[in-house]
């Protein structure tokens, strides 16, 4: 008798028997096992690799047996960045930063897997003989015990491929997960309410002939299930014109338009029908007979066995395995306004991939429950088209997008489609899985190309997580962050050297604050005497930097035993003239002035001494220990020129970061070098910019450099090859400008095709609705891709180089009595009310 109640409980309609063993069974006695996925991350794939994706996917599928269903179900769900402004520790910038991104909505992908073994009736049957159509369904046994544990093998041998490829990630899911808990939903959950969050119990189905509904959702489905509809040909992969150049190709899946391309709320199912391909091959063969024999009257019937004999030449000459499959996208909305351009949407996506739209309002209902997880076998027999394996898998979506880095160190980057933030660790997590083998980078972009932006962004977050700071600039590219610093730390950290008239640049060498002066810092101090004596060129003889270490080793032993005495270069030359070349005349063993002429010592230190041309350079007042600041800049633009200072200056920075390097255990700390060559035109600083690019690893530490020309490093002979090869981590920013000589370039980082690829679609397809600028990151030569660098309005004004922006932030400073915080806040908000007056006069 039929059904001819209007309403029916889930339960009563409900396909599900059980899940056992963490495989999904039906009352139809099918057995689905059910997977997580992870595909790749968009635009990191080349046109190489999409072809061994299929290839992975081909040897996988052929490993399962007859009557299997493979489902594969992508989420897109449109969500909403989450900030985490509920964070005690949060600072001021960072505040900012969640603030800009809070509620960014950005599309979310998830990926299943589902593998179905039924049987050979069970896979035939048609839409009249759903479980939606069907009054009581009564739950057969099972009695292949041994087909189930040969499809079981078959499954788990299909995971060992697919794993294997080092393209995707199969997880398989428990029971739990499947079904949910008390306190988090599961899959069947999800698919009931269409949410991430929601139980399927606070939503009411509707599944009607000419409307189907999830609680408020209503759904729009289009489908691939006729030949008619499909292409002419398909392939893995195709060129993506809108980050391509002509000298780079920029690659992305057949189906991308349905997936990731397509931003709103839908589910794309692939399915893959395993039937007994010896057996449709000869349902063809009668086919084509009896198409043969009726020929005479239809035309049609010619073609249409023309067609069949083609299938099966092409199945037999080729060894092909004969397949049904179908493809649908499943969209919806709570708005019928909104839903209709979603509806274009989708059949725009579909006509990019040059199907043939079809809206079908007929087997939604039918689609919707085959696609419930565990049921592929309810699939209606008739929305499926016979196909290969091969021409199928090109149907199916093969990258994702971005991923957080899984671990508690980085730094915050966007998706450089939506926009979302990401937590991006370029540092510890590469070396763990061993992509990388150093946390050394090497920073190459033009002027105006965000180099100054993203290395503003990047070292503010690396400090606020603990890391001591050193940087070397030409450009006062970091005087803003470095005075919010000062500002938050009450004058503490933040310290600032730079070179003026009115306030020239002083150390002290001889200063610390525990009195502690290892071997290395004695050293370093000789080494900073022996440059004011002898220069960078001139030899030293080793009874000079005997008697010199000597001088300086009995002066640190007075230091501690006087403490009245004050530690700096005046006292240390005070004692070299009056006790220790008293003590030289008085030895035994004489010391010749060719052997060590302290005399001539002391007449080429004199201008450092107190009353001297430069006599405040090494007796600074300020008693800082650089040690204990985890922040200090040295602005060397004034000074690079400057025979006297420069090479004074080169070697307290290297000291005052390997004194760093030593003492700080299990503490990070990072130098970073701006503009190299200026740097590096100092033999001194090249000596040791080569020996912290061999040696910083080992003590939690990463060196960088930052330059606008490549040749700008190789121009050193003696850091060319320490910086580019010990830099495991290479940041290239927009190279539009070197697009005629980026070969070069090539060849000198070693990138590969792939990398090529990337950083040459790098800032090609901005949003106009934001404002950020992109950065290519490589890891090791193995993992790259591109990201944004966005920030809010206030980071924006706290790193900017632009002298007008620079000028209109520190007017504000001085009206404000120096409080930085305030006048950024301030001049942020005025921005932001000029930004929403303008938004708002053109609507």
């Amino acid at each position: 008798m039929r059904n001819i109640s209007k309403m029916s409980t889930l339960e009563q309609k409900f396909p599900l028997l059980a899940i056992e063993n963490g495989c999904i069974i039906s009352k139809d006695a099918d057995i689905t096992v059910a997977f997580e996925m992870e595909l790749p991350e968009l635009f990191t794939i080349t046109s190489d690799e999409y072809e061994a994706m299929h290839s992975t996917w081909y040897k996988s599928i052929k490993v399962l047996p007859n009557y299997t269903i493979v489902h594969k179900q992508d989420w897109f769900i449109m969500e909403r960045y989450e900030s985490e402004l509920r964070k005690e520790d949060i600072s001021f910038l960072g505040r900012a930063y969640e603030k800009h991104f809070n509620e960014r909505p950005f599309l979310n992908h998830s990926v299943y897997l589902f593998i179905t073994k039924t049987n050979k009736q069970k896979m035939m049957q048609q839409s009249n003989f759903s479980t939606l159509c069907r009054g009581n369904i009564l739950p057969k046994e099972i009695t292949d015990k041994e087909g189930v544990n040969a499809f079981l093998e078959a499954v788990d041998q299909f995971e060992r491929i697919m794993n294997s490829s080092g393209f995707f990630t199969l997880k398989r899911f428990d029971a739990d997960e499947i079904a949910g808990t008390s306190e988090k939903p599961g899959l069947l959950d999800r698919y009931f309410s269409l949410s991430e969050s929601n139980h399927a119990s606070l939503e009411d189905i509707r599944l009607g002939a000419d409307e189907v509904r999830i609680g408020d959702k209503i759904l729009c489905l289009h489908t691939l299930s006729d030949t008619d509809d499909l292409p002419a040909h398909v392939v893995t992969d195709y060129r993506h014109e809108r980050l391509s150049t002509d000298r780079s190709d920029c690659r992305l899946s057949f189906a991308a338009p349905v997936g990731l391309l397509l931003s709103c709320d839908h589910i794309y199912n692939q399915y893959i029908f395993i039937d007994d391909s010896a057996e449709n091959l000869k349902k063809f063969e009668r086919q084509a007979r009896n198409m043969h024999s009726l020929s005479r009257y239809s035309r049609a019937n010619q073609i249409n066995k023309e067609w069949l004999e083609e299938y099966m030449n092409t199945a037999h000459s080729k060894g092909l395995t004969s397949i049904r499959a179908h493809f649908n996208v499943l969209a919806w909305s709570d708005d019928r306004e909104q839903l209709k351009h979603i509806k274009n949407d989708v059949g725009s996506a579909l006509a990019m991939m040059e199907c043939k739209p079809r809206h079908n309002t007929i087997d939604t209902a039918t689609l919707y429950w085959a696609a419930m997880p565990g049921n592929a076998a309810d699939f209606p027999s008739e929305e499926s088209f016979y196909t290969f394996i091969e021409p199928a898998l090109c149907f199916f979506t093969a990258e994702t997008n971005y991923k957080d880095s899984l671990s508690p160190f980085g730094i915050k980057m966007a998706d450089r489609m939506s926009g979302k933030p990401l937590h991006l660790d370029i540092s510890d997590l590469p070396m763990k899985k061993g992509i990388t083998t150093n946390r050394n980078k090497f920073i190459l972009g033009p002027s105006g190309s965000g180099k100054s932006f993203f290395t503003n962004h990047m070292i503010r977050q690396y400090y606020e997580q603990g890391t001591h700071v050193l940087l070397v600039d030409t450009g006062n590219s970091y005087q803003g962050l470095c005075s919010l610093i000062q500002n938050n730390t009450k004058g503490n950290d933040g310290i600032y050297f730079t070179y003026t008239e009115e306030n020239p640049i002083s150390f002290n060498p001889f200063y610390t604050d525990d009195k502690v002066f290892d071997i290395e810092k004695e050293e370093s101090i000789c080494a900073l005497i022996l440059t004011l004596w002898k220069g960078e060129d001139k030899y030293i003889e080793k009874t000079e930097s005997n008697e010199l270490g000597t001088a300086i080793h009995n002066y640190i032993r007075m230091i501690h035993k006087d403490e009245k005495l004050i530690p700096c270069f005046n006292t240390f030359y005070e004692y070299l003239r009056d006790v220790y070349r008293v003590e030289l005349q008085s030895r035994d063993i004489k010391v010749s002035k060719d052997d060590f002429n302290i005399d001539n010592l002391l007449t080429t230190l004199t201008p450092y001494y107190r009353g001297g041309r430069y006599d405040f350079l090494l007796n600074s007042q300020q008693n800082i220990d650089l040690l204990s600041k985890r922040f200090i800049v040295f602005e060397i633009d004034a000074i690079k020129d400057n025979k006297d200072l420069f090479p004074v200056v080169t070697i307290i920075i290297m000291e005052s970061f390997i004194n760093k390097m030593r003492r700080l255990k299990g503490i990070r700390k990072m130098i970073l070098i701006e503009e190299a060559w200026k740097a590096i035109a100092s033999a001194n600083m090249a000596y040791y910019i080569k020996y912290l690019y061999k040696t910083v690893r080992k003590f939690f530490g990463e060196a960088i450099v930052v330059t606008q020309e490549v040749d700008d490093i190789i121009q050193s002979p003696i850091v060319k090859e320490s910086i580019i090869n010990n830099s495991d981590c290479k940041i290239l920013l927009d190279q539009r400008k070197y697009m005629n000589k980026f070969d070069i370039i090539q060849n000198i980082l070693g990138l590969t095709e792939k990398e090529r690829s990337q950083i040459l679609s790098i800032n090609q397809d901005l949003d106009p609705k934001r404002k950020y600028k992109e950065v290519w990151i490589g890891l090791g030569g193995t993992q790259s891709a591109v990201y944004a660098t966005e920030v809010s309005m206030e980071e924006n004004l706290a790193y900017t180089t632009e002298e007008r922006e620079k000028m209109e932030v520190m007017d504000k400073v001085e009206q404000l009595n120096g409080d930085i915080e305030t006048a950024i806040r301030q001049l942020a908000e005025q921005k932001r009310e000029i930004i929403r007056k303008e938004e708002s006069s053109q609507t």
